[in-house]
């Protein structure tokens, strides 16, 4: 006889208790603890394993590194944010909002890779055959090899792959298979947590990639319990605002390569298109010359991407101004307000402060500090700020100037749209040190404190 044991686990993550708390101990989120009962056979404690013989161990030089080959996916943008390509037996798991276009993506990944490499299966645990099919005539997609297949049981799901063995499987989306022979609900942190294990056992064994579809919740994260994210090897974030066509697909995880890679794409009505040169497009609107408009440079993984800064300062008789920002951290704009104050001496005790990143984008580096800064105090002067300059630098609470990383990098991508003034911290390590000089073709123009940057900046175009 099975033996039965009731256990209680937090739904966030995925933390085990002997009886139910309002309040998860570990992760501190009220209400998440689900009652779950597992049944215990004999041999789940202190049984003897019996090994595989046909797994033993090998001497790493005899390793076959050939089966990571990488497979093509949809364009340049996809591919290098997974690192260069699709690899064998990869899980990839892809969040993100409601709408943001996850499962228009996909579709276009199934598709091009249907058309160019082989056989693949689409699974729709939540779409009916005829709304995918919906979607490929809307996206102008008509791959011959493509198969979908609107299931919710995992087991059956497996039964078909094995019978068709593609060659990439999509499961649309995670939360919403289940395994039958698990007593708790689709999506529970049991049946998250035991479906992707075996689709990763299933792709490891057979050398099928999969892409997963994860939920996220309000606070962006991917639903479920943190160890979902572990299981897979590639964690991709589809972010942007919904009410603008612009989308980042961001790695937060990669064990085939580098993390904290972008893709940006843009939708449009016929799918995801991709955005080759990104900087063109988000300052191509800018008024140029309009007070509170700074030009920053942000690297987006490996890449420097640049984003125009707005700023707006208003008179307000509250006893409590306004600070509100879209794009960027809000105590990070609180702190270079108390550094604009006390360091430079500007009174904004009683102006209410906007800051806004153009083109839906969401800025987290401190490199963006100074385009910052320099925005509010051109709204609060009314002053222009050179519109042929970029502002590069990290400020720091006593009004100083520090530097950033790949610096090179940023200048050389502002100077081949265009601008010709940087400015930037006065103290470079990589140039201190006898490393490679600016590039050519803008004039950089360093400095110690915001102060003084303020002055270069603001006068050079009154000059």
């Amino acid at each position: 006889m099975a033996k039965t044991r009731t256990s209680y686990v937090c739904q966030q993550c995925g933390a085990q208790q002997t009886r139910w708390v309002g309040r998860c101990p570990e992760c501190m989120a009220w209400n998440s603890l689900v009652e779950q009962v597992a049944s215990l056979t004999t041999g789940q404690h202190g049984a003897r394993v019996r090994t595989n013989d046909s797994n033993q161990p090998i001497l790493l030089q005899q390793i076959d590194h050939q089966r990571n080959n990488r497979l093509p996916v949809l364009g340049s943008e996809l591919s290098r944010v997974l690192g260069g390509g699709l690899v064998t037996g990869s899980v990839v798991l892809i969040g993100g909002d409601p709408g943001i276009g996850k499962s228009t993506l996909l579709t276009q990944v199934a598709a091009a890779f249907a058309d160019q490499v082989g056989p693949v299966l689409y699974v729709s645990a939540e779409e009916s055959t005829q709304q995918i099919r919906i979607r490929s005539e809307r996206l102008g997609l008509h791959p011959e090899q493509l198969y979908v297949y609107a299931e919710t049981n995992l087991m059956v799901v497996l039964e078909q792959i094995a019978a068709l063995e593609p060659g990439l499987v999509i499961v649309d989306s995670i939360q919403t298979v289940y395994l039958d022979d698990m007593s708790s609900a689709a999506g529970s942190v049991s049946q998250v947590r035991e479906c992707a294990s075996r689709l990763m056992h299933m792709a490891k064994q057979k050398g099928i990639p999969v892409f997963l579809v994860g939920h996220v919740t309000k606070e962006g994260a991917i639903a479920g319990p943190r160890v979902l994210e572990h299981i897979v090897d590639t964690v991709l974030y589809l972010e942007g605002d919904r009410f603008y066509q612009y989308r980042l697909l961001r790695s937060v995880k990669n064990r085939f390569g580098s993390t904290n890679e972008v893709g940006v794409f843009e939708m449009t009505e016929h799918g995801m298109r991709e955005v080759l040169n990104p900087s063109e497009i988000f300052i191509a609107e800018r008024h140029i010359g309009s007070p509170g408009s700074a030009i920053a440079v942000t690297m987006e993984g490996t890449r420097p991407i640049l984003v125009e800064v707005q700023a707006l300062t208003a008179h307000t008789g509250n006893a409590q101004p306004r600070r509100t920002t879209n794009g960027f951290d809000l105590n990070r704009l609180i702190m270079l307000i108390a550094v604009l104050t006390k360091r430079v001496g500007l009174p904004l005790f009683n102006q209410d402060v906007y800051v806004n990143i153009v083109g839906g984008l969401r800025i987290a580096e401190p490199a963006a500090d100074l385009a910052v800064a320099l925005a509010i105090v051109s709204s609060y002067r009314n002053q222009q700020i050179d519109p042929d300059s970029v502002l590069i630098g990290e400020v720091g609470l006593s009004g100083e100037m520090r530097s950033v990383s790949q610096l090179n990098q940023r200048l050389s991508e502002a100077a081949k749209l265009g601008f010709v003034r940087g400015f930037v911290s006065e103290y470079q390590p990589n140039h201190h040190r006898g490393g490679s000089p600016f590039p050519d073709g803008i004039d950089v123009q360093s400095a110690r404190s915001l102060g003084e940057i303020i002055q270069r900046a603001l006068r050079s175009y009154e000059n």
